[in-house]
């Protein structure tokens, strides 16, 4: 009885996508889904990298970045994307000044001179 049922609920199936295609050629126009076959038409780039901050968020026509307002001497930054601020905030690049210093700031930013010898002298 189930098989039965199966086989009929294929035939429809089958039948109503039959009807689709005949509608769809007599109107000359294919639905498309937000999915797979709408991506394809989509080959043209709005944003390309940024000169500043590297991300693809340069806009080619405006040419302004969306992620840092590069042209602008100011960095784009705002308080409702605290996560934004966390990304590029101070201490997330090489600090090549800034690790040192806390170092220097032990020894009292001493310059050119020779550490102490700690060699027990026999």
């Amino acid at each position: 009885d189930t098989g039965h049922l199966l086989v009929r609920a294929f035939r429809t199936a089958a039948l109503l996508w039959q009807q689709l295609d005949c509608v769809q050629a007599q109107t000359g126009t294919v639905k498309m889904t937000k999915g797979t076959t709408s991506q394809g038409p989509r080959n043209d780039k709005s944003h390309t990298l940024c000169r500043r901050c590297g991300v693809r968020s340069f806009h080619i026509q405006k040419k302004q970045c969306s992620s840092c307002g590069f042209p602008q001497a100011k960095m784009r930054r705002f308080n409702w994307s605290a996560k934004s601020k966390r990304r590029r905030t101070e201490g997330t690049g090489r600090m090549s000044f800034k690790k040192t210093l806390p170092r220097r700031f032990k020894n009292g930013f001493k310059e050119g001179t020779k550490a102490v010898s700690k060699k027990v002298s026999a």
